[in-house]
């Protein structure tokens, strides 16, 4: 199996690192990923400006290229001038943080394994809930033998896994759950900088409450959440809407 493996926190991060090491057990893995932090880079790409391409080594990890893009950029710089051959499975992540309910709309994580489904290539988004001590190591064995169980690898889109806080013990078990859309608690913080600018720093950002079973509160459960997502962002209830109007 021939993968390519990318991130949003940065080729540096452990995250990936962690990641290159459980799925080098299932095949060959390019490497090609942001030569810095891109969180929150959602889908932006790169147009006005050439891309800088690195081939680095990571000293006792991987080899990879790094570049000076987003994470959708390393993918399309990928699949059109780096990988050897065109992947089988395209893999985003480890994130450092849960991408989970409307986050996956601002996650480069998300967003890199979205940019491979667009070419028709099975994609996985991985990420684990946020701690000051992330277990990265365990937290890829957990994500492997998730997507040991979703072979044959063959769907369209993205298939989004979040492991949860696994200072907490072991996770509870999987479940497969719709992406929460109820959104976040969050405010700004605003400030003053020393030359008398004002300042707006987002806080906040707590998942609001929602009845129905949903990934945000399956992971704050103990669960590892496994959730399909699409690319196609029709509302066909609104199309219906749409064709009654005599335009």
């Amino acid at each position: 199996m021939n993968i390519l493996l990318t991130n949003d926190d940065g080729i540096m991060a452990e995250g990936i690192a962690a990641a290159y090491k459980e799925l080098a057990k299932l095949g060959n893995v390019t490497v090609v990923a942001p030569s810095g932090r891109m969180s929150g880079a959602g889908h932006s790409i790169t147009v006005f400006e050439p891309l800088l391409c690195e081939k680095i080594t990571i000293e006792g990890q991987f080899t990879g290229y790094s570049v000076s893009g987003s994470p959708a950029d390393c993918v399309k710089l990928a699949l059109m001038e780096l990988c050897p051959q065109k992947p089988d499975l395209i893999v985003s992540g480890i994130n450092h943080g849960a991408n989970v309910g409307i986050n996956v709309y601002y996650s480069g994580t998300v967003a890199a394994a979205m940019e491979g489904a667009f070419y028709k290539i099975p994609a996985i988004a991985l990420s684990a809930a946020h701690e000051e001590h992330t277990d990265f190591k365990n937290a890829a064995v957990y994500c492997i033998e998730v997507i040991q169980k979703l072979k044959p690898i063959t769907w369209r889109g993205v298939i989004n896994i979040n492991i949860p806080w696994l200072s907490k013990g072991k996770p509870k078990g999987i479940k497969v759950v719709p992406q929460s859309t109820m959104g976040f608690d969050e405010h700004y913080v605003k400030t003053q900088s020393d030359t008398g600018q004002t300042l707006y720093q987002l806080a906040g950002g707590i998942h609001r409450d929602v009845d129905l079973p949903s990934d945000t509160l399956e992971l704050v459960d103990g669960f590892i959440t496994v959730t399909a997502l699409g690319f196609d962002m029709t509302d066909y209830k609104g199309m219906e809407k749409l064709h009654q109007i005599k335009f």
